[in-house]
Parts: structure tokens; C-alpha cells; sequence
């Protein structure tokens, strides 16, 4: 038994000093399994070099690469979810908001903000997928409906980019209505003649997909990114059948003719100043 219990070696001072400054300094992809120096993959916008995967990353860097120079000023940050059916799972929903703002350092799934894209005056809406799951409660589709009505008051145009599980589920009836309201608030906005750009990243779900994520003038994609209404499991279950490869996939969408195109990370916002332009002009 003293095999099995043998003490290791004890590091020499320079192997510990080694190891300390080397933790954390590469990461594996989650796509293709290669090995990734970190810092690689930051200057590559959280995109593999080696297989082109798009990382997901958060709403304020998500923003940051939008708005010219990484400057933008953020709208209604004081709106905040409250516990309306006094709902508990297998923990209160207060712990779940309490915990997401720890997390986020945010109030609520989202960030409203304003500033310039190549220039021109925008408005951007950018859901957090750390917060729940970036789900949809009445605090998104409150901040949602004001980030339309500003954009309508000031005739901007108005980009949401989303990444969601979907309506939360933890308001219940309340969630739901968001889809409604935030729909008839984009109805008024394509009245009016304002763009509307709906980017969809990795993952868009539920609710949030069967709403304002698929009402753009324009809506693309990440490539890569898994966009859906119920996930692959209930609707093999629901039609019997096998679903075919990549179903689900920005690409596969693209493919039947529910986006309008897939667009690299790193190409993204010349792409919609160029979208801007074409609906301006």
C-alpha cells in the first residue's frame, strides 16, 4: 500500500513559478478540440484561428465591437425584475436574480445603449446570456419597447442582437406577454419607415426567437449559431421523425430562407453599416 500512498516530489521553486504563470494561458476549443493560446483567441474576437468556431461572448463586449471606439451610453439601467408569482424551483427566483446580478454586475438579461456605428447615430439592444440564460422577463420586453419608441421618437435605427433560452419561465404569463408587446412595438417602427436589424448569435431559443429575433427588416447570423423554437429532442418526439444534419444551424436557416444571411464576427459591423446605408440612402 505504500505505492499507492507515496509522497510526490516536492517542486522545485522555478517548476511552481512556471506552472503559476502558464495556468489559464490556453484554452481547448469546444468545436474542434485544439489547443488555443488565449490571447490568440481574444485578438481573433473570441473566433478559433484553427476552426473558425464563434466563443459566445457577453452583451458589453458585444457592444464594445459594435460602437465606434467601444463608446456608448446605456438607457434604462435602473428597470429591474421583481418575483410577481412568488415562483421556486429548486431555488427561489430572487436567489436566481440575486446570483445573476453577482454575476453580470447587471440588472436584468439586457443592455440598451446608443452611439455611433461607421458614424452614423444607432441604437443597440444586446441580450446577456449569463443572466438566466438571457431569458426573456418584463424588464427585456419593458427595455426592448423603450429602446423602440426612442429609436421611433428620434427616428434611428434600432439592431437587437439576441442570445436566449427563450421567455422566463419564472414570471410565467407575465414573460409571455413581452411577445406581444414588443411585436406591436416593432409594428409601429416599420410603420414609421426606422431599419430594424435583428442579429442572431449563438444560442437564440423559444420565445425570444418566435418574437422580435425573427421581425428585422434584416435577420442574420453568427455562423454556427443554434437558432430554433423548441429544441431538436421535442420535435423528433413530435413528428417521429429524424432530424436532418445541422438542423438548427444559422447556415441550415439560411439555406430554407429564414435568414436573410450568415456573417462572420469579425465582419459584422462593416456589414450592417452597409445594410444602414442601403435602407438610408
Amino acid at each position: 500500500m505504500a505505492w499507492f500512498t507515496r509522497d510526490k516530489p516536492a517542486l522545485k521553486p522555478e517548476e511552481g513559478e512556471r506552472r503559476v504563470r502558464t495556468e489559464g494561458l490556453w484554452l481547448k476549443c469546444e468545436h474542434c478540440g485544439q489547443i488555443i493560446w488565449r490571447k490568440a483567441l481574444e485578438d481573433n474576437l473570441q473566433v478559433c484561428p484553427k476552426c473558425e468556431h464563434h466563443e459566445r461572448i457577453g452583451a458589453r463586449a458585444r457592444l464594445a465591437l459594435l460602437f465606434d471606439n467601444g463608446q456608448f451610453d446605456e438607457f434604462d439601467q435602473g428597470l429591474a425584475s421583481t418575483d410577481p408569482l412568488d415562483f421556486v424551483d429548486s431555488k427561489r427566483y430572487t436567489e436566481r436574480l440575486d446570483a445573476s446580478r453577482r454575476a453580470t454586475q447587471l440588472r436584468d438579461a439586457i443592455i440598451s445603449a446608443g452611439g455611433n456605428l461607421n458614424g452614423r447615430r444607432i441604437h443597440i439592444c444586446a441580450l446577456e446570456l449569463r443572466f438566466i440564460l438571457g431569458s426573456m422577463g418584463a424588464v427585456v420586453g419593458e427595455v426592448i419597447t423603450r429602446a423602440i419608441e426612442r429609436s421611433l421618437e428620434r427616428r434611428v435605427p434600432l439592431i437587437i442582437v439576441s442570445a436566449s433560452g427563450g421567455a422566463r419561465m419564472q414570471e410565467g404569463a407575465v414573460s409571455l406577454m413581452q411577445l406581444g408587446k414588443v411585436s406591436a412595438a416593432l409594428m409601429r417602427l416599420d410603420d414609421a419607415g426606422v431599419p430594424y436589424i435583428s442579429v442572431l448569435t449563438d444560442p437564440t431559443t423559444g420565445g425570444v426567437t418566435a418574437s422580435f429575433a425573427m421581425l428585422g427588416d434584416l435577420n442574420i447570423a453568427e455562423p454556427g449559431a443554434l437558432i430554433a423554437f423548441a429544441g431538436p429532442r421535442v420535435i423528433e418526439q413530435t413528428i417521429r421523425q429524424k432530424l436532418p444534419e445541422g438542423f438548427q444551424t444559422s447556415e441550415f436557416l439560411l439555406q430554407h430562407g429564414f435568414l436573410d444571411a450568415v456573417v462572420k464576427r469579425s465582419e459584422l459591423k462593416a456589414y450592417l453599416a452597409k445594410a444602414l446605408d442601403f435602407f438610408l440612402q
